[in-house]
């Protein structure tokens, strides 16, 4: 794997719906073409991907937003939603001369990136989603994991940023990061404590599971190539993307060995070789089904 060379910087951009930080790695060749743009997980930000990013050969450009609520972006109720994100997203991406983008999200990210390729396909060349769902398929599933997230985003304005941050890195099915250095695991860790507890919140009502349309049925509008990867570990998770795979047109399926429902944390040399597989063999022309994958 032929690693690119990429400078960091910074900038705020600013719209209607909201403001959004921009986290860009971008390298001394062209970045006419259209970049990649990784969006992160609950209680992530953008800079979270910089490990992970630093691995990837394909894209010369990689942009990494601060989602609202996370980060450096607006923490306001009507950006944490998931029509308010994608219009704040979309007018970020506006803002940094990007017509059109390759997709990448993990979890929630992954689960958001799904909607906005759903809504805005013109936008998107091609869709990766890690560790993420369609959304929940009845009323009464959304009904019920929407007071559970009530009750989570209660639970964080009343502790605090530092005693939720303690409480979410217990979660089970964050169990995996024990593969992760101590010293990667402290940095995740100070960048959530960065985090506005009332913006996590905000993101919790507003674009937990429960709050998200469910997408299942609009699959099959997919035209893009898409990737669908989890840790083969994650077994719940697991057979959400082996159904994900099956009801997409053009869609590569990757179970990552060795990982849970973070991949990209536990095992970033295998998730980039993977999405950098994935790009240079659809920038090819050749389909997902036409290289014999599920």
């Amino acid at each position: 794997m032929t690693r690119t060379a990429r400078a960091y910087r910074r900038r705020m951009t600013a719209s209607d719906s909201g403001s959004v930080c921009l986290h860009e790695w971008v390298g001394s060749g062209t970045t006419a073409a259209a970049p990649l743009v990784l969006l992160h997980g609950f209680t992530g930000c953008g800079l979270g991907w910089e490990g992970a990013a630093a691995l990837l050969a394909e894209p010369e450009r990689i942009v990494a937003p601060d989602l609202p609520g996370h980060g450096e972006s607006d923490a306001m109720a009507s950006a944490s939603t998931f029509d308010g994100a994608a219009k704040a997203i979309e007018a970020s991406l506006d803002a940094a001369g990007i017509t059109r983008c390759d997709l990448h999200g993990y979890s929630m990210g992954g689960r958001f990136a799904l909607y906005f390729a759903v809504t805005r396909p013109a936008r998107v060349r091609r869709l990766s989603i890690e560790s993420a769902s369609a959304g929940l398929a009845t009323a009464a599933e959304r009904e019920a994991r929407m007071h559970a997230d009530e009750d989570l985003a209660r639970l964080a304005c009343n502790e605090g940023i530092e005693r939720f941050v303690d409480r979410w890195e217990r979660t089970p099915v964050l169990s995996g990061l024990r593969r992760v250095s101590e010293g990667e695991r402290a940095r995740l860790r100070t960048l959530r404590l960065r985090n506005d507890v009332h913006g996590l919140a905000a993101s919790l009502r507003g674009m937990g599971t429960g709050a998200q349309p469910y997408l299942g049925r609009r699959l099959g509008e997919l035209a893009m190539p898409v990737l669908v990867m989890t840790g083969e570990e994650d077994d719940k998770f697991c057979g959400i993307a082996r159904d994900l795979a099956g009801a997409i047109r053009d869609c590569r399926l990757a179970l990552i060995p060795g990982a849970g429902h973070t991949p990209h944390l536990e095992q970033p040399y295998r998730w980039a070789a993977e999405l950098d597989s994935f790009i240079a063999e659809t920038k090819r022309g050749e389909s997902c089904r036409s290289i014999g994958r599920p």
